[in-house]
């Protein structure tokens, strides 16, 4: 199916996938995501976005969405930040194995790039593993420890 004609399809909204009755298309095809289970924007972004056949996740904090609240330990707060933006890729369609991408802010390389690590292997088993971005930044919102961004493969079945 040509690319305009999968357009087409999404600005109609007669995807595989449905959208959510808060998700927002934009005149060429691009959904924003709101599934249901997802933490609520603290400014002005979205969860995440579908274009064609990929999924981009926003940045994922530690934050429980049923408290709106940041995990208090390290090891569920990384683990509650992967599990966010699994949700979202979830919602449409596609598992943690078809991340195509990663990016992983972190406060503290030293302390926390081995608790990613662990987490990570903890969801993905053994592997393969997606590609990996892991930064070491001054600062994150409300002083968090870790955020962990992805882009996901997800094809529009016809």
């Amino acid at each position: 199916m040509k690319l305009t004609a999968l357009l087409a399809i999404a600005t109609l909204g007669l995807t595989s996938v449905p959208a959510a009755a808060d998700d927002h298309v934009s005149p060429n095809g691009v959904r924003t995501l709101t599934p249901e289970g997802g933490i609520v924007p603290t400014a002005t972004w979205s969860l995440g976005t579908r274009a064609g056949d990929y999924v981009f996740v926003a940045g994922m904090r530690g934050i429980d969405p049923e408290l709106n609240a940041l995990v208090p330990d390290t090891e569920g707060r990384v683990r509650q930040a992967f599990l966010n933006m699994q949700l979202i890729a979830e919602s449409e369609g596609a598992s943690l194995q078809d991340a195509v991408r990663l990016v992983v802010y972190v406060t503290d390389m030293y302390r926390y790039r081995p608790v990613v690590n662990q987490i990570q292997e903890e969801l993905w088993g053994e592997g393969p593993y997606p590609p990996r971005t892991i930064i070491e930044v001054d600062r994150l919102n409300q002083d968090d420890i870790v955020e962990v961004e992805g882009t996901f493969y997800a094809p529009i079945e016809d």
